[in-house]
């Protein structure tokens, strides 16, 4: 009999991160009110980001593996999948970790490998998405969890927030929205994959309990009808 979703083994976790960490905190937090999951470790390619910080502070494990060590993209992941793989991760989780990665280490986690990307995917993949979104006169803007394929930010998507952009917004405004929703969502999707309920399936698309996503799942914040860009 397959074992009941109260008795699931907590799914173990590493995070790569490469700045601040508030993405990958909101999983700390989802795991300390009871989230079944276990973070192994903590991966940065800079010594210097704070998520390493907030990783200690809570006895997690952390790792620092920097790519300007190595002479390209190859070497540096093949070293990076075997410190991922020392922990034996259920799933791997990027939590603003700023690097292209190679196909080949893709695949090595296809189908337990998710990304969280500020924008609305596929609109405005790469960076700069909230000066991008004010710029092309968007009315919605938001926050996509993903799983990761070897398109840059084009992997299946599981789950989106949105949010109404502003008369007054600007980049910084309209990021720290998004930001706050990104920390409902990645908790959520990750969630659903400790739970058992998600999987990517084998026609590409994400599977929320049994069904394939044609279309991913929405969280809607509640708009301000008189405030949202005209």
């Amino acid at each position: 009999m397959a074992q009941a979703m109260s008795e699931r083994a907590p799914l173990s976790l590493v995070a790569l991160i490469s700045g601040g960490g508030s993405n990958l905190q909101s999983l700390i937090d989802a795991q300390a009110q009871g989230l079944a999951i276990q973070l192994r470790a903590v991966i940065s390619n800079r010594a210097e980001a704070l998520g390493l910080e907030r990783a200690r502070r809570h006895g997690i494990t952390t790792e620092i593996l920097s790519h300007r060590d190595y002479p390209d993209r190859e070497t540096f992941d093949a070293d990076l999948a075997a410190l991922i793989d020392r922990y034996e991760p259920g799933l791997v989780v990027l939590a603003g970790f700023m690097r292209i990665l190679t196909p080949g280490f893709v695949a090595r986690y296809q189908g337990r490998m998710m990304n969280i990307h500020p924008s609305l995917l596929p609109k405005f993949r790469g960076l700069h998405t909230h000066q991008r979104a004010l710029e092309a006169g968007e009315r919605e803007h938001g926050a996509s969890v993903h799983f990761v394929t070897a398109e840059l930010d084009g992997g299946p998507v599981i789950v989106q927030a949105r949010v109404p952009v502003l008369k007054n917004d600007d980049a910084k405004s309209l990021a720290a929205r998004v930001l706050e929703r990104e920390h409902c969502i990645y908790p959520t999707a990750v969630r659903w994959f400790a739970e058992g309920r998600l999987r990517l399936g084998e026609d590409g698309r994400p599977e929320l309990d049994g069904q394939s996503l044609r279309q991913p799942k929405v969280l809607s914040a509640s708009p301000t009808r008189s405030g949202t860009r005209s």
